[in-house]
């Protein structure tokens, strides 16, 4: 960390002498991977979490005392932690705005504490903490970063070693872990660095005089005008005053869009960027950044005004016209200029190669690398004739199919350039692959790299400037290569061979694309190598090959397909270009009997090219939009027609789309009207575990349906899953049927089967050193399957109380949901609920009302509710959490309507006791629980009326509930179609009719006609409460008539 922070991280002097981190994304990448490594140590290494730093870390917070919570002891001004080291003194201690931090634990609570801060808090306290490492393991561990790696450091960590203090191995462990977050970071600093944009005053001038030539007052121009804020040049070709081309600024102009207000725009080297405009005086800028970096002008622009985008998007052929005549004009390019500049062109291709990156596109006018014109045939129509006889003398009469022309190429790059950027930041988890993307490794010295490098580039100079022949033998040569290696994928890149390679694949010589789809099949396994396919257009030339009558090249490009779609950009450009409809086309196979060994070169399987459709189709599938284009292409009945097949090779791809389709509810109707279940359930008995893992998620995600949860059963499903809950190595796997397990569980019936199969032990069984994504699933097929008597015994006896209470500390939310809803179904069990007391579960469920996330806290809520009803001495239990009481009622301010309904369940078992009922009434509950009186969920007045009723038996309240106008609200209640509902508005009538006012009200908003109803209804409790309820206000109206007469 020390390193990364002293060499790649962006320091800038403040005031004083001091030094701050400046604000640019590759700082900002830097301190999220710290907090990330920060937030996720005391997880993945809990024993070191709790090590005492040598000293503590100190900065100046923003975090104010009223937002910590238990755990902390907390005053107007200060705070301190409970935790404290050997000597007593707390490992927190913030005093504002100071704040003192002494493990690694408080810091990751700080950090969540924070939330939305938190980048600001890291900023502020590795600005502080310049020598982090030295405060936290002490001077002789901080020399481990600062010396190289040669004898000395061993000298040190033997040093180490044989010291006698007993924290030498924890100190280790963490000296260790800080220095692979030092060399991830220097990894990540690489990467940011390869992603730079670098602009020169020559590209930025052209741009500028090029957009003035389409600029004006017309309505099919794409600006009214574009103007530099100084007429004076340097003899660099800069425009920004000296001491701010030292920031690499170069310019700055004045841009006037047809639909938006001037902007004043910085062009430097890194890119191009909005400023803060000019000042009053209209004679200085204000060069402060204002926005995001843009790569060019153009891509600014496109995103600034629509009318720009739309007009730039008619005005490209003209655009891309003017730009080849400049290049073209004698007179501005003398042959000497012309020589300096073919020289620094290859200067530059070199100082690229250097850098470890190749330039994709970086301005407009950037001119991609093609093959020969041998190859082409997009050319002018008035040169077409000659070229095809050129072209036919030289090679026999065969014309090859070419990529499009140059000047669309780059109006394509043009189009992209806004999306890469955003690309590159947009991308989730959820649908893209990993954020973190190797750097590429390429050495500096030329000494260093591999022979077959080189070797690549001599090869690749043929694919670029041979006939088909040489073209045919360079592909052949090159496919010999070990292209699984980086290095040699990387050399195909750094010498242009993509771009060859794809502008092959539109020529008409199938031979050439064969060989240049094998290539990038290969090639496309690199996360680097995929994006740049993306960057060129290599997808929608794949994506019309899916036409071609030759078999083999539809399942190349399929496959290659398979490959490149792994992340957003990807997807988007294969569902844009129709190839979610042609990789359904390639599923309708239908098995028939074996017929002749293939004839040619060119033919393949209809089973392979199905295979390859599907394997295409699964890449695309983890877009939403892609699972909604698969199904309304048929592509759920081909899928199912192919799961019958028996070879594995296609089942896997093939159950791995359904998998994925299965998320979205449109598909899963899909699947159910398929009957796919039944073939799911009976792979489930495969011997490959890749298949049983991707059938057991499949029905992970089905299984939110009762029709398929009772299918699973029917079909047998359930023992093969109970079977496989044995096999704990294969830890996705074990994920998968842990969660169709749990989905299954939901249904009784499926419970009863999985206790029969010894399941629920399995299960208690997992729930200790297991990855959190099956501690989730697990946890939840717990929580099913303990609603049942014989369920709660089952996890009692095998122990499984204590690691369920153990996981309440945890922080991963949907584990936290899923095990208080287990802690809860095993509280109605008065031993169970003893044993929860005793290991101090309720006190750790009452801590989680403090979650920020609302699921959360109507968990912990509900699940407080079986533990006050069931436990020993519960009032005096209630009372004994500190602040506990006036959480409860302050909760009720939430605007989860989840969160209130469970709430008011609480409320009305805590005012079961008298005691507690008088302290909630003195923390304002009746005014707030009227408040909700007004809603419309069913769920929430049941809980509702119910705690009205409870809370109506103290004091005057019942009196209070009527000055807030609770009690013509709660009458149309009784109008609800359900019945539990019914009885517990009764029941709270009742309460209230005591009053006199309240009878008056209910009787002028009609209750007694709705209850007169309910009292010949079966329901008992309902009854009596609806009589009582008519009864009050029958004898208040006796009384009223009476005193009349009287």
């Amino acid at each position: 960390m020390g390193v990364a922070l002293t060499r790649s991280a962006q320091w800038t002097a403040a005031g004083h002498g001091a030094r701050a981190l400046g604000t640019t994304p590759l700082n900002e990448a830097i301190l999220k991977e710290i907090i990330a490594f920060v937030e996720s140590f005391i997880y993945k290494h809990p024993q070191e979490a709790n090590y005492v730093f040598v000293e503590p870390l100190e900065w100046k917070t923003n975090l104010d005392p009223s937002a910590f919570g238990s755990g902390y002891v907390v005053s107007e001004t200060t705070v301190e932690s409970e935790e404290a080291d050997k000597n007593g003194q707390p490992l927190l201690f913030l005093s504002v705005p100071q704040i003192k931090i002494r493990s690694f634990g408080q810091l990751s609570c700080v950090l969540y504490i924070a939330k939305n801060t938190k980048l600001k808090e890291a900023q502020a306290c590795i600005e502080a903490n310049r020598s982090p490492i030295a405060k936290i393991l002490g001077l002789d561990y901080n020399m481990i970063n600062e010396i190289n790696e040669d004898s000395s450091v061993l000298t040190i960590l033997d040093k180490i070693t044989k010291d006698d203090d007993p924290e030498s191995e924890v100190k280790m462990k963490i000296a260790l872990r800080l220095k692979q977050l030092d060399l991830h970071l220097l990894n990540r600093s690489l990467k940011n660095i390869s992603l730079e944009i670098r602009l020169n005053p020559g590209t930025v001038k052209n741009d500028i005089e090029l957009l003035k030539r389409f600029s004006g007052k017309g309505e099919q121009t794409v600006l009214e005008s574009i103007e530099y804020t100084s007429d004076y040049e340097f003899s660099n070709g800069c425009r920004a005053p000296p001491w701010r081309q030292i920031q690499g600024e170069i310019c700055y102009v004045l841009v006037k869009p047809h639909d938006a207000e001037t902007l004043c725009v910085t062009c430097s080297k890194e890119g191009v960027f909005l400023n803060g405009g000019k000042t009053d005086n209209e004679e200085e800028i204000n060069y402060e950044r204002k926005g995001e970096i843009y790569k060019d002008l153009v891509t600014l622009l496109t995103e600034k005004s629509a009318i720009f985008s739309e007009n730039m998007s008619q005005q490209e052929v003209r655009f891309n016209e003017e730009q080849r005549k400049e290049k073209d004009q004698p007179n501005e390019a003398p042959e000497e200029k012309a020589a300096a500049l073919r020289k620094a062109s290859t200067a530059s291709r070199r100082s690229a190669l250097e850098k470890k990156q190749i330039s994709l596109g970086r301005s407009q006018m950037t001119k991609r690398l093609e093959p020969t014109l041998i190859w082409k045939t997009t050319v002018d129509a008035k040169d077409k004739s000659s070229l095809r006889d050129t072209q036919e003398e030289k090679h026999g009469g065969r014309l090859e199919k070419s990529r499009p022309s140059t000047s669309s190429g780059k109006a394509q790059l043009i189009r992209k350039s806004a999306e890469k950027i955003e690309e590159i930041i947009s991308e989730s988890s959820s649908e893209s692959e990993d954020d973190e993307e190797p750097p590429d490794y390429l050495q500096e010295a030329n000494g260093d790299l591999p022979s077959e490098y080189w070797q690549i580039q001599n090869l690749v100079k043929y694919l670029k400037r041979g006939n088909q022949t040489a073209t045919v033998i360079a592909l052949c040569a090159l496919k010999d290569y070990n292209l699984a290696q980086e290095t040699c994928q990387l050399a195909i890149r750094d010498f242009g061979g993509l771009n060859v390679l794809i502008n092959l694949l539109e020529t008409d010589e199938v031979k050439c694309k064969i060989g240049s789809l094998k290539i990038l099949k290969e090639i496309s396994h690199n996360p680097q190598i995929r994006r740049n396919i993306v960057d060129l257009g290599g997808l929608p030339v794949m994506v019309n090959i899916l036409d071609s009558p030759h078999k083999s090249l539809k399942c190349l490009a399929a496959e290659t397909i398979a490959n490149v779609a792994k992340f957003k950009r990807a997807w988007q450009a294969v569902r844009r270009h129709g190839g979610i409809t042609k990789l359904v086309a390639l599923l309708d196979w239908r098995q028939r009997a074996r017929g002749p060994a293939q004839r040619s070169l060119y033919d393949a399987s209809d089973e392979e090219v199905a295979r390859c459709g599907a394997l295409a189709l699964w890449s695309c599938s983890r877009s939403s939009a892609n699972k909604e284009a698969i199904r309304r292409a048929g592509g759920i009945p081909l899928l199912a027609r192919l799961l019958k097949t028996s070879h594995e090779n296609m089942l896997i791809p093939v159950v791995g789309t359904l998998q994925e389709c299965a998320s979205e509810e449109n598909c899963r109707a899909a699947i159910k009207a398929e009957r796919i279940i039944e073939n799911l359930v009976k792979n489930l008995n495969s011997e490959n575990e890749q298949l049983q893992k991707h059938c057991a998620r499949a029905i992970y995600q089905c299984a939110e349906d009762e029709e398929t949860r009772d299918l699973v059963r029917l079909c047998g499903g359930l023992r093969p899953l109970a079977s496989l809950l044995s096999n704990t190595d294969d830890k996705e796997r074990l994920a998968a049927v842990t969660g169709a397990i749990w989905k299954c569980s939901i249904s009784k019936e499926n419970v009863t089967k999985f206790r029969e199969y010894k399941a629920i032990e399995a299960l208690v069984g997992l729930l200790t050193d297991q990855p959190e994504e099956v501690l989730v699933n697990a946890a939840g097929a717990l929580g099913e399957c303990c609603r049942e008597p014989e369920g709660r015994v089952t996890v009692r006896k095998r122990g499984g109380i204590q690691p369920l209470v153990d996981l309440l500390v945890g922080r991963n939310r949907a584990l936290l949901v899923n095990v208080t809803k287990a802690v809860g179904a095993c509280a109605v069990e008065p031993e169970s609920m003893m044993i929860i007391d005793h290991l101090d579960g309720v006190r750790l469920l009452w801590s989680l009302l403090n979650s920020p996330h609302p699921d959360v806290k109507a968990s912990a809520a509900w699940a407080l509710c079986p533990c006050i009803q069931n436990a020993k001495d519960a009032g005096e239990m209630v009372r004994s959490f500190i602040g506990g009481l006036g959480l409860v009622v302050n909760l009720l301010k939430s605007d989860n309507e989840e969160v209130l309904a469970s709430v008011c369940a609480a409320i009305t078992n805590i005012a079961k006791d008298q005691e507690n009922l008088a302290l909630i009434t003195d923390h304002g509950v009746v005014p707030l629980l009227s408040k909700l009186a007004y809603t419309n969920n069913d769920k929430l007045r049941r809980h509702l009326a119910e705690a009205i009723s409870r809370c109506s038996t103290w004091g005057r309240n019942r009196v209070a509930f009527g000055e807030h106008k609770a009690v013509a609200p709660l009458v149309r209640y009784l109008k609800s179609n359900d019945t539990n509902v019914h009885r517990a508005t009764a029941q709270a009538l009742y309460q209230l009719s005591e009053d006199a006012d309240n009878c008056i009200t209910m009787h002028e908003n009609g209750a007694v006609k709705l209850l007169l109803h309910m009292v010949g209804s079966p329901d008992q409790d309902l009854q009596e409460a609806a009589a009582g309820c008519i009864s009050n206000i029958r004898r208040l109206a006796l009384a009223i008539e009476k005193a009349r007469y009287t």
